[in-house]
């Protein structure tokens, strides 16, 4: 049961690392609801008690001293993580979408307008993630968009890889079962409606997820995922459904920035002024390949915009993160000077 779930050797001896010379058992979370948790272990499905801070695609530790009330005692550190910012509340914690996989596919429905800035969002936390980023095309039965289509999203992903699939005819599935390997797991992220259920009904050869009409007016789709599920896919493979995102915004996610935008960034270095603003300065780089074609202005632009909103979160943050720290002024100027200084290198002329 537990190998159907993705439990490798690598898993087991990180979880032997980190509850050594214990009776514990590792079992892993296949879906949280209120007040409780689906987990699968060795010899099966068990529901427990809700943990803090378990989510799905997390491993745990159970007691099973008592096997009739099992309890989750711990939670092993999380191998990959995908998160985003909490709507509404940019210094809480952030929202942890999916743990431990090691695929974040990025579906696109083709049947509708690409939103550019959620792909590059999207992108942005996959590649943050620790995981591999794969932009999966859905619906491709539907569109008279095709190549245009297409031929944008790879632009837009730029190295990462992109799978064209369609769920009703079975186009493009078996591509995509190959770029995961046995005991992977790959989580499917997307808008509701961009057809996540439908694909992983594929996928697995049956209805396993609840798939819902999209309105023709807007292209939208009702959340008929409400949860975060794993579902185990015929030669080991691991899914990960998911509901439908609204929105992404950001949370400490520079990395995946630098990663996703190092076409731009290798611009800086090109610039005439080490402090250049990437304004009107003379010999700036990034306006060149703007003016010469090389940098489109709508990827220059969505770089700007997640980078102030990053900067933004990290001078709201530090505030309460030194408090907690205990840290005094000195010691905050100290850690200033050492940082780097993203406010300098973007600020608008």
């Amino acid at each position: 049961m537990l190998q159907q779930y993705g439990f490798t050797q690598r898993v087991s001896a990180h979880f032997t690392n980190h509850f050594p010379g214990t009776d514990l058992i590792p079992a892993r979370v296949i879906r949280v609801d209120r007040g409780r948790i689906r987990l699968a272990a060795e010899h099966g499905i068990l529901i427990v008690a809700a943990h803090r801070g378990a989510t799905t695609g997390d491993w745990v530790a159970v007691d099973l001293s008592e096997p009739e009330h099992p309890v989750v005692v711990g939670v092993m550190p999380r191998l990959t993580v995908v998160q985003r910012r909490k709507a509404y509340d940019p210094i809480a914690e952030p929202q942890v979408l999916a743990a431990n996989v090691d695929i974040v596919g990025i579906v696109v429905p083709i049947d509708r307008p690409i939103s550019a800035n959620r792909l590059d969002r999207t992108l942005v936390a996959a590649r943050d993630s620790g995981a591999t980023p794969l932009v999966i095309l859905t619906k491709a039965d539907l569109s008279n968009r095709f190549d245009s289509v297409v031929a944008e999203t790879v632009e837009r992903a730029g190295s990462v890889a992109v799978v064209t699939t369609s769920a009703e005819t079975g186009d493009g599935l078996d591509e995509l079962l190959t770029r995961a390997k046995p005991g992977q797991t790959m989580v499917l992220l997307g808008p509701s409606g961009a057809g996540k259920s439908s694909l992983a009904n594929a996928l697995v050869g049956r209805a396993v997820q609840n798939i819902g009409a999209v309105r023709a007016v807007d292209g939208r789709g009702k959340h008929t995922t409400t949860a975060r599920e794993l579902i185990p896919l015929p030669g080991g493979v691991v899914l990960m459904d998911t509901p439908g995102l609204r929105g992404f915004a950001l949370w400490e996610a520079e990395d995946g920035l630098d990663a996703s935008f190092e076409d731009v960034e290798n611009l800086f270095v090109g610039c005439r002024f080490a402090d250049c603003q990437h304004g009107p300065e003379p010999g700036c780089a990034v306006q060149e390949a703007l003016a010469g074609g090389t940098l489109d202005q709508r990827r220059w632009l969505s770089y700007q915009k997640m980078e102030r909103e990053l900067a933004s979160l990290r001078r709201r943050q530090t505030p309460t993160r030194n408090r907690a720290r205990g840290l005094n002024s000195h010691q905050r100027a100290r850690e200033e000077v050492q940082s780097k200084d993203y406010r300098n290198r973007f600020r608008q002329p």
